[in-house]
């Protein structure tokens, strides 16, 4: 019978994710078959699943630590907001309904036998299923109906080990504080403990672990030291996306939208040394020594495009390019490059249309459809092949489609400016393709030779060696529980 562990969080983005990551490129090394879990995660920086689905980014690394291609029961619900109080509600990959939080909260209780039905079925055949919770069990008064932390582990009986993150301080707090919140039948689940994001010599933090242990009962299970490596991986939120020590020459700055969303574009750009991505956050101009603005997709294309135009970054951007400068839209920035974005069923808000920021001469309708595909592309002005993905809803036609820049299994793919000089695509991951890569920032005069996937796997295996020298996984594993579901 397959066994589990659940890691949940005494606090949002202690490092679960890259816990369980780490967890699973260890365990894998051990000759165990492995496979991680989330039962809920709410993220718009989702992947593509080889089965046709979608799930947040974070399960799809876990799934490359592990050794496997992502699948859609790896993150049975995702939920992908879309304004401050509502967010769209993918169920095992494919969306099922635009809902308000309040309403969520009575119909999340309706999803766990579906979120059993993936972990049962990606359970099988399996040594050990890692799971990843969500937020904070803390959270009591979000329990009932709960799927995400303490609902599903007491549905399946699995046993839990808590992380604390000491970089925020007040760690003894967290995790005491937790065990004192938390319902007896909840705080029984906990059988361990550890504490990660630690800085300096760990052994300092020794009468620390004892003061929670004794407190909680919880077994410790380590303290783990800041992973410096982390910029190398994959980031899930776009805050995670740090510079690197020493800032590259060629400058790529990115409007940090409201709603944005599949932003992995910019992980391979921030891992070359000659590159330097910035980050533009509300409330600063768009630098004026940027050779590129990307503009990234978004969640709410039409909204994101209204506070681009209140942050005056329209008026940037028009002096970026007045300047001759190059854009890059990718996937909602490529619809909010056109004159126009059409929305007459009210996808994204109330029926209505926009005006583009008229950058390129084409027009976007959206439709209901969404389109979810691994595409393998050919990038003619280099001969490159580009392996990427999309996912997105909407159309988008006019006379800069006949300057298609990609091509997508033999159709033209995207749009040009007749200079060159503005761009947009719907193909989201291409910068992941070295060569492609390569060859787009050599236009901009920058210097490559990063070999990103590479690059990827080093910092899992890094990881999974730091997680092994700082945490006692043979403990770990003696506290996994066999489960059926």
């Amino acid at each position: 019978m397959t066994r589990a562990i659940m890691i949940q969080g005494a606090g949002s983005n202690v490092g679960k994710s890259l816990v369980v990551a780490g967890l699973c490129r260890a365990l894998r090394a051990r000759g165990l078959s492995v496979a991680p879990f989330k039962p809920q995660n709410m993220s718009n920086n989702a992947a593509v699943t080889v089965d046709g689905g979608e799930i947040g980014r974070a399960q799809a690394l876990q799934a490359r630590a592990a050794g496997l291609d992502p699948v859609v029961d790896m993150n049975p619900v995702l939920l992908k907001p879309e304004s401050e109080t509502g967010a769209q509600v993918v169920v095992q990959g494919k969306r099922v309904a635009t809902v308000k939080a309040r309403d969520y909260g009575t119909m999340k209780a309706g999803l766990l036998p579906k979120v059993l039905e993936s972990y049962r079925r990606l359970a099988r055949g399996r040594d050990i299923v890692v799971v990843e919770g969500a937020g904070s069990p803390a959270e009591v008064n979000l329990r009932a109906g709960d799927i995400a932390n303490m609902g599903f582990a007491e549905a399946v009986g699995c046993p839990v080990v808590l992380l604390g993150d000491i970089d925020r301080g007040g760690v003894i707090a967290q995790m005491v504080g937790t065990h004192a919140v938390l319902p007896e039948t909840d705080g029984r689940l906990i059988l361990g403990f550890a504490i990660n994001k630690f800085r300096g010599d760990p052994s300092l933090f020794a009468e620390g672990l004892s003061v929670i242990a004794e407190r909680t009962g919880w077994q410790g299970l380590g303290v783990l030291p800041w992973f410096s490596d982390a910029w190398r991986l994959p980031a899930e939120d776009v805050m995670d996306i740090r510079p690197k020590s020493g800032a590259g020459p060629l400058k790529i700055a990115v409007p940090r939208l409201s709603r944005i969303a599949n932003f992995d574009d910019l992980d391979p750009l921030s891992a070359e040394p000659g590159v330097s991505v910035e980050i533009v956050e509300p409330g600063r101009a768009l630098p004026g020594d940027a050779a590129l603005v990307l503009i990234p997709g978004s969640k709410s294309t039409r909204s994101d495009l209204a506070d681009l135009r209140a942050q005056g970054w329209d008026i940037d951007l028009f002096a970026h390019v007045r300047r001759g400068g190059h854009v890059l839209g990718l996937c909602g920035g490529y619809q909010m490059l056109g004159r126009r974005i059409a929305d007459p069923e009210g996808l994204e808000g109330a029926p209505g249309e926009i005006e583009g920021l008229g950058l390129l001469d084409v027009e976007t309708v959206m439709r209901p459809e969404k389109r979810l595909a691994l595409s393998a592309a050919h990038h003619p002005g280099s001969g490159e092949a580009v392996e990427g993905y999309e996912i997105h809803m909407g159309e988008t036609e006019g006379p800069d489609c006949a300057r298609a820049w990609l091509s997508v299994n033999e159709r033209p793919e995207g749009a040009a400016s007749e200079d060159g000089r503005i761009r947009g695509s719907y193909l989201h991951g291409l910068f992941s393709s070295d060569g492609f890569r390569a060859a787009y920032l050599a236009e901009l005069g920058a210097q490559t030779g990063v070999a990103y996937g590479t690059g990827v796997e080093a910092a899992l295996d890094a990881l999974a060696a730091h997680l092994e020298a700082h945490m006692d996984v043979d403990a770990l594993l003696d506290l996994c529980a066999p489960i059926d579901g």
